[in-house]
């Protein structure tokens, strides 16, 4: 036998098997399938061709994912094993499966012991002991939740109240403020009050005013008198009537110029006109304000004075927004002045002011107290003891268990043996001693995570975005049609294929030697 021979025999089956593997994947055959090779090589060959399903990943680049240990390709670290998922496409185990709970199909957070239907009207699912809603079960090993520092807390019921501590503003009664004006041009010529903060009663005299306009309207009323009294006894009926219809003219005038009937009666029983018009206190109070002094003009509307009661205060009290749950009318206070040795000032909320204040981004609530010994000066500050009224029997997990992301909050229940479930919940009301309302998504018992909840967060994602990477896609029927003719193929079939693949290219090489011909004849 010549050497060309020999080295035909000993390339022969290199070719042949390379063939074979370039045909695979025209075949319809996936990669885990023993395919013609397993046909060809026998059941033994097919069993140590057939892979262990172990996948290896980066711990710093965890997209890197291969079939086979060895380095990663961009930090060159050494791979590691990929511990499988135990998510929606673990094998689930045989026979009676129990469940755990039932679940909305359209609102995650909707949770029940027993079948019925959610908010929307339709049929809760069951939620079986082995998967979890979402499907995104997580399992670690309890010396890996032992170096993360997972701690775990029972979902309990509870009664939920809150003492809300603020500060609050002393103000003025507001129905109990008073201005003082005049209705005339005048100059004032005396002052009775001149010092703020002076204390009045009820009908005392404030000031004096000359006026030559109120010194003409006394002198028509007393000329308004005295015909009246001369035309009382006329025969005609008519005359004596204009004439008292005068005089109650003029004493009408006088009285909207805030002449007392007092003054009225004086004038009209001496016949003396008054030089100045003296004005009286309309009520008891303070004077808060004094914008008017001795010998100066003023004109009609001018404010003079203010006057406040202030035998009764307000209380401002300062409530943030997260607070307002916890705040109603009628809801008892404690009001506690800043010096020391103060008692306590029982009080109710009696209004809820129905804005907000945009630069504190606070709403006041309102407390009425009576200030006998006037020891509640306004303006003063003081503190503020809200006693909430309880949330009876609240389903309640402590707040450092919730994860917010935007508008979803999370918690991670712990299902025993090292697994975990991510579920979404709705939250309520919060207590001052750290634990939240949770309105749906947990049941009584169950045991939350309460730390370490943010590294089983990026866990789970994680794992359900390798997951998904992996998980094959189920063939299509036109698809599993031509795989099952690819399979069915006899392997001569395929070597036939190939010889005439080559015999094609064969007959290419031949056109374009011929076309080459005939260019080199056509220059010719």
């Amino acid at each position: 036998m010549s050497k060309s021979k020999r080295l035909l025999l000993i390339i022969a089956p290199v070719c042949i098997i390379a063939g074979v593997a370039l045909t695979l994947p025209i075949s319809g055959h996936s990669p885990d399938q023993p395919g013609v090779l397993a046909e060809l090589a026998g059941p033994a060959a097919a069993e140590a061709a057939e892979p262990s399903g172990q996948k290896y990943t980066c711990g710093m680049h965890p997209f890197i994912i291969t079939d086979a240990p060895g380095l990663c390709p961009i930090c060159n670290m050494e791979l590691t094993p990929l511990k499988p998922t135990g998510g929606a496409s673990a094998a689930k185990p045989s026979g009676e499966r129990k469940i755990k709970y039932w679940v909305a199909p359209m609102d995650p957070t909707f949770i029940r012991n027993e079948p019925g239907k959610s908010p929307m009207g339709m049929d809760l699912v069951p939620v079986y002991e082995d998967e979890a809603a979402s499907g995104s079960i997580i399992s670690i090993d309890p010396v890996t939740s032992q170096n993360m520092g997972v701690r775990v807390a029972p979902v309990t019921r509870k009664d939920l109240s809150r003492t809300i501590r603020t500060v609050g503003l002393i103000g003025y009664e507001e129905p109990k403020q008073f201005s003082v004006n005049s209705k005339i041009d005048g100059w004032v010529e005396r002052l009775h009050v001149n010092e703020t903060g002076q204390f009045v009663k009820k009908g005392a005299p404030l000031l004096e005013i000359y006026s030559p306009a109120l010194v003409s309207a006394q002198e028509e009323f007393l000329l308004a008198r005295n015909n009246s009294l001369a035309l009382a006894a006329s025969p005609f009926p008519t005359i004596a009537d204009g004439a008292k219809r005068l005089l109650d003219a003029s004493r009408r005038r006088l009285k909207l110029w805030d002449i007392s009937d007092r003054q009225i009666a004086r004038l009209e029983k001496t016949g003396e006109v008054a030089k100045s018009l003296t004005l009286y206190a309309p009520y008891d109070g303070v004077v808060t304000t004094k914008m008017v002094r001795e010998g100066m003009f003023i004109k009609s509307g001018m404010e003079l004075m203010a006057l406040s009661d202030i035998s009764k205060v307000w209380v401002y009290a300062d409530i943030y927004e997260y607070e307002m749950p916890w705040v109603k009318l009628g809801q008892k206070a404690k009001i506690i002045l800043p010096y020391v040795g103060s008692q306590p000032i029982e009080s109710t909320v009696s209004y809820i002011y129905p804005f907000v204040e945009p630069k504190t981004r606070t709403v006041k609530a309102r407390f009425d107290i009576r200030n006998p010994d006037f020891a509640l000066k306004p303006d003063m500050y003081v503190n503020v003891r809200l006693e909430s009224e309880p949330v009876k029997n609240a389903l309640t997990v402590p707040t450092e268990a919730i994860l917010h992301s935007g508008e979803k909050q999370t918690v991670f229940v712990a299902l025993g043996g090292g697994k975990f479930e991510p579920r979404q919940v709705r939250t309520g009301v919060q207590n001052e001693a750290g634990d939240i309302e949770i309105v749906q998504g947990v049941l009584e018992g169950e045991q939350v995570v309460i730390s370490a909840q943010f590294m089983l967060d990026s866990e789970s994602k994680l794992r359900e975005a390798i997951q998904k990477m992996l998980e094959p896609k189920s063939p299509s029927a036109g698809q599993q049609v031509h795989s099952d003719a690819g399979a069915s193929k006899n392997p001569d079939d395929l070597f036939s294929n190939d010889s005439k693949q080559t015999a094609s290219d064969e007959s290419l090489d031949d056109l374009f030697k011929d076309d080459a011909k005939s260019k080199v004849k056509s220059k010719k």
